[in-house]
């Protein structure tokens, strides 16, 4: 089989496709040869924090295929389905926190980024039959993501206006989709015209440049949930727009960490604070069961090859996609 293969070489990146052993499938698992896989930023975070004389990464957390082969004691699965792979390891029920042990794939697991992957059965599902290869192998990481932050997390109700700084990533993206599919008034910024005309395409009901003044810009707004993932640079700002008994729901800090927080309209607005990452293996089905209820397909900015993979995630780096970038493992 063959793989995007990371490695540090004086103190540099390198990504080669490459020939690498074929994987054994052991007891309770499947071998799934993918069709199409996805970037996340997250890939990002990962090859960051690779150092020279680490192991090499397959990274990618994304991924549809079908199954190859099958280990011992697989029951629900056959030779032939055509599966998305759920990347998130050791979590089955739902609950407020991920539980001890809890991992991501595509890190310290060999990732989606290669022809072939062997994974516990537990962590696939059956592909949704309306999607496509490429909607489908773009999915998993961050609809996952979102479903949990506005469903779990937030709570969200039908009739409720949502604000989402930073509209252009793939979790923001199927926020969106979700929040307009449950009925509810959504709000986005972005610092591209582009990325905000976009947004409206795909339903987003005010679009507001992000340097702008939000509360000025806003201010007949009553803003019941915000979905930050930027931190640092915009979550104050975020924290200030949410009427009494708001709710913000944070999965990410891309822009940093650090942040002082005007304590006093917390307490004083009867603010929420909640905090998220991926989700469980019981909310990846629900997820799975609403996308097919409401028919939702994935925003696809562009695919790639997967011996371009390099490009891909310069474009990602770059922060220029409007939803997801598709990487196509083998031939369809």
């Amino acid at each position: 089989m063959r793989a995007f293969y990371h490695t540090v070489k004086n103190d540099q990146q390198q990504g080669d496709y490459v020939k690498v052993d074929e994987l054994s499938v052991g007891e309770g698992e499947v071998k799934v040869k993918l069709k199409y896989a996805g970037l996340n930023h997250r890939d990002l975070f990962v090859l960051g924090r690779q150092k020279e004389g680490d192991p090499p990464l397959i990274i990618g957390s994304d991924g549809a295929g079908i199954i190859e082969e099958i280990g011992p004691n697989v029951q629900d699965f056959k030779v032939g389905d055509e599966v998305v792979i759920n990347p998130s390891l050791k979590w089955k029920n739902k609950s407020d926190g991920a539980p001890q042990g809890f991992e991501i794939l595509g890190g310290n697991h060999t990732g989606t980024l290669a022809d072939k992957i062997v994974i516990s059965s537990e962590n696939i599902e059956l592909k949704p039959a309306y999607l496509s290869w490429e909607e489908a192998g773009v999915l998993p990481l961050s609809a996952l993501t979102a479903y949990r932050a506005l469903v779990t997390k937030a709570k969200i109700q039908p009739n409720e206006t949502i604000f989402l700084p930073g509209i252009g990533s793939g979790t923001n993206t199927f926020v969106l989709l979700f929040a307009k599919a449950l009925g509810n008034t959504v709000i986005v910024s972005s610092r591209s015209e582009e990325k905000l005309e976009m947004a409206k395409r795909y339903g987003a009901d005010v679009a507001i440049q992000t340097n702008t003044d939000w509360q000025e810009e806003l201010k007949n707004e009553k803003i019941d949930v915000v979905i930050e993932s930027i931190g640092e640079a915009t979550f104050d700002r975020s924290l200030a727009l949410l009427g009494n008994g708001g709710r913000l729901v944070s999965y990410g800090g891309t822009s940093g960490y650090n942040l002082n927080i005007n304590l006093f309209e917390v307490f004083m607005k009867q603010l929420t604070i909640l905090g998220t990452t991926m989700g469980s293996q019981d909310e990846f089905r629900e997820m799975l069961e609403f996308v097919e209820k409401h028919e939702i397909r994935p925003v696809i900015d562009c695919l790639y090859s997967i011996t371009d993979s390099a490009n891909a995630l310069r474009r990602l780096d770059g922060a220029k996609q409007f939803g997801k970038i598709g990487i196509k493992v083998v031939d369809s």
